[in-house]
């Protein structure tokens, strides 16, 4: 079974940074698009960056300057490196990946969730 496994949310006074991680496990052939979504209370899910296999990043314009996506193909692992936090920020902060796994049918796979939240 293919799973996303997330790890680094927390409390973090305004100014400060955060790195999320987030490992694919599992029976896995490659990784396409990963990503990190945010959902924030009474707000619907959106995009914050994403990152192809070869490196290519997009990036919410709330967060450019500010955030930034990366992965380890050999890790199958994607990471967010947050700095400059702003209250604005806090929310449930969700990994995405679109994953080829060895039956060949391409999974899109959503981690649990992990929440960040920025004082003010």
């Amino acid at each position: 079974q293919v799973q996303l496994v997330e790890s680094g949310g927390g409390l973090v006074p305004a100014g400060g940074s955060l790195r999320l991680s987030c490992a694919a496990t599992g029976s896995i052939v490659s990784i396409n698009v990963m990503g990190w979504y945010r959902q924030a209370a009474g707000e619907q899910r959106e995009l914050v960056a994403a990152i192809s296999r070869i490196d290519s990043t997009d990036y919410a314009d709330s967060v450019k300057g500010r955030f930034t996506i990366s992965r380890d193909n050999a890790k199958n692992t994607v990471y967010l490196q947050m700095n400059s936090l702003k209250p604005e920020d806090t929310a449930v902060y969700y990994c995405n990946a679109l994953i080829v796994p060895v039956t060949l049918r391409t999974l899109e796979v959503w981690g649990q969730g992990t929440l960040v939240t920025v004082s003010s």
